[in-house]
This record gives C-alpha cells, sequence and structure tokens, in this order.
C-alpha cells in the first residue's frame, strides 16, 4: 500500500538535509569531484554551496513529487518500499528549477522566506539552483540499480531537465498581450506539459523504471503523472487569479501577463468582443497602467466556477486511466485521497 502522509502533517524536506550532509560534505564532496593535491577547507565549501543549498532545502515543502515516486515503485510492482535515496532526487531536481524560476520571475519569496537570490545574491543562487540540477545524476548510481535501469532513468532526467528549459522559454518570452485569442490556448498547454508536467511525468517513471516495471506499465504511470502535472498546474492558475491574500506572489500571474490556465480558458469560450477588452487590460495590468486585481475580478466573473470543474474532471480522468492501466491495486484509493487533498490544498 502506498504510504502517504496527512497533507496536514507535511514536514521540511530534511531528508534532502540529510542527503546533503552525507554525500557533499567536504570530504565526500572531493571524493566525487576527485580533487587531488589538496584539500578545501569546510568553511571555504559552506559558504560557496552547502550553505545555500542547505537554506533553501530545509524549507517545508509538500514533497508531492517524492510520494509520485514512491506511487509509481508501488504500482509497478516493486517489492518493500523503494531505496531511501530515490524519491529525493526528484526533490533535488525540483528545487533546483524553483532557485533558478524565482530569479528568472525575480519573485521576491519561496515557501514562506525570502528567494535564495534576495539572500545570497544571484550568482551564488544560480551556481546552487544549476548544481542542483546535477546532483540527482551523481547520486544515481548509488543505488546500484541494474545498468540498463540506470542508463534508462538517466536518458529520462536529461531529456527532462531540457524540456523544462524548454518550457521555461515559453513562461519567460510569451505574454498574453503577444499572442491572438485563438493561439493562447496551445501556448498555455504546451508551456504547462514542458515547464510543469515532464517533471511529474519523470517522478512517476523514476519509480516505475527503479521497479522494474513492464515497458507498457511504466509509460502508463508516466501519462499519469503527466495528467497529473497539468490538472494541478490548473489549480495553481486558479488560485493565483482568485486569492485574496495579500502579498508579493499575489495576482503575480497577471502582473507578469503569463499566459496560464484560466486565459486559456477564456479565450476558448468568450466571443472576440468580450475576450478583446480582457487582453487590452491585461496589457495595461502587465506595464503597470492598471490594478491588477480589476483584471483578476473580471475574469473571475467571466469564467464563473468553470475552471474548478475542469481540473476536478482533467485529475479525475488521470486517475481514471491509470487505474484502467495497472488493475485493481489497493495503492490506487490511497492516492486518491492525496489528489483529494492536494485539491483542497488549492482552496
Amino acid at each position: 500500500m502506498i504510504h502517504v502522509p496527512d497533507a496536514a502533517a507535511a514536514l521540511p524536506l530534511h531528508p534532502l538535509v540529510e542527503l546533503l550532509e552525507r554525500e557533499f560534505s567536504g570530504p565526500a564532496l572531493e571524493r566525487i569531484l576527485e580533487l587531488e593535491g589538496g584539500a578545501v577547507p569546510a568553511a571555504v565549501w559552506e559558504q560557496a554551496l552547502l550553505g545555500p543549498a542547505r537554506e533553501f532545502l530545509g524549507r517545508p515543502g509538500k514533497a508531492f513529487r517524492a510520494r509520485l515516486v514512491q506511487a509509481g515503485w508501488e504500482l509497478a510492482g516493486g517489492e518493500g518500499a523503494p531505496p531511501l535515496m530515490l524519491p529525493l532526487l526528484v526533490e533535488l531536481l525540483h528545487a533546483g528549477s524553483l532557485i533558478v524560476d524565482d530569479i528568472e520571475d525575480g519573485s521576491t519569496h519561496r515557501r514562506g522566506a525570502p528567494a535564495l537570490h534576495q539572500l545570497y545574491g544571484l550568482p551564488l543562487a544560480l551556481n546552487t539552483g544549476n548544481w542542483l540540477y546535477f546532483a540527482p545524476l551523481a547520486l544515481l548510481p548509488r543505488l546500484e540499480l541494474p545498468a540498463a535501469t540506470e542508463l534508462a532513468i538517466t536518458r529520462r532526467a536529461v531529456a527532462t531537465l531540457l524540456r523544462c528549459h524548454q518550457g521555461q522559454a515559453l513562461d519567460l518570452s510569451v505574454r498574453v498581450g503577444d499572442l491572438a485569442q485563438s493561439e493562447l490556448a496551445g501556448v498555455v498547454a504546451a508551456s504547462t506539459r514542458l515547464k510543469t508536467g515532464v517533471l511529474m511525468e519523470f517522478a512517476a517513471l523514476l519509480g516505475a523504471l527503479a521497479a522494474g516495471a513492464p515497458d507498457e506499465k511504466a509509460q502508463a504511470l508516466g501519462r499519469f503523472g503527466m495528467g497529473l502535472g497539468l490538472g494541478l498546474q490548473m489549480l495553481d492558475d486558479l488560485s493565483n487569479l482568485e486569492s485574496s491574500r495579500e502579498g508579493p506572489k499575489q495576482h503575480e500571474d497577471l502582473r507578469l501577463g503569463r499566459p496560464t490556465w484560466p486565459w486559456a480558458w477564456l479565450a476558448q469560450e468568450l466571443a472576440p468582443e468580450r475576450f478583446g477588452p480582457l487582453a487590452a487590460l491585461a496589457r495595461e495590468v502587465e506595464h503597470g497602467r492598471a490594478d491588477a486585481s480589476k483584471l483578476a475580478a473580471a475574469m473571475r466573473a467571466a469564467l464563473g466556477g468553470r475552471g474548478r470543474e475542469i481540473a476536478h474532471g482533467h485529475l479525475h480522468d488521470a486517475l481514471t486511466h491509470l487505474a484502467a492501466a495497472v488493475g485493481p491495486a489497493r495503492g490506487l484509493m490511497a492516492l486518491s485521497r492525496e489528489i483529494a487533498r492536494m485539491e483542497e490544498s488549492y482552496g
């Protein structure tokens, strides 16, 4: 049965800090780097790399991707619990992506604290985020998986990183005002699949591949991870639109002019004469000439409650298709409850 902690009991990702201390302490790090002819003082590594990484990895997080790795392992027929390090690899990748994402978006806070570049400066934070992309690949051989399995996971990890950066490129460069109404839905879907979906896909596949799943079952779990990522991104986009909580993150998507799922749905549903004024207001908000709250209210009124219905239906379909592919499994009920708790967490 999949072990799914209660959402209210979500803990800081302290296992990541423990992993960092064990595998990347001064002597261990120098062995990995194959340094010869001298040693770097521990305090230097602490200042240059380990301190910033520890600061970020120790912050509270949902750790849902780690639990998805566990779900992939168990639903694929893995015996016993997965290797302790396995679920942490995807969390290291995700942490690196968050650090870099905050830099590129100019975000000031993450997980209840200042963004890492606010604390350590942009160069050091950027290097730390990039290092966390590669750390899992360095740790993967420690799992002692079959050579063919390790190769498959490595190739998938590289493809995931490549596609995530392509999705981030869309997210950084394209604005609502740049797109025709007919183009919005396709761009939002592509950006979400590349930026969010592929990492969730990798999490589910990581567990399945490590468990030695047959290709058909592994691919089904990967498709589920992708569908789950899309559905949760829909809820995240809606949450940003609907949030009344004041702070630096409130209506951030609108202030940055990001094409999001609410925009995609409105572009598909509204006649041009209704959509056009919303797009024009979006351009005013992006350039600081209008209040984002006014745009949020107008979009909520036009969308009604359909957004949450669409997101819920998408998540339900993803789970239904997974159940059809893997057959009866006690873990599916626990996974269903976890998804329901995730939906509730978005308000």
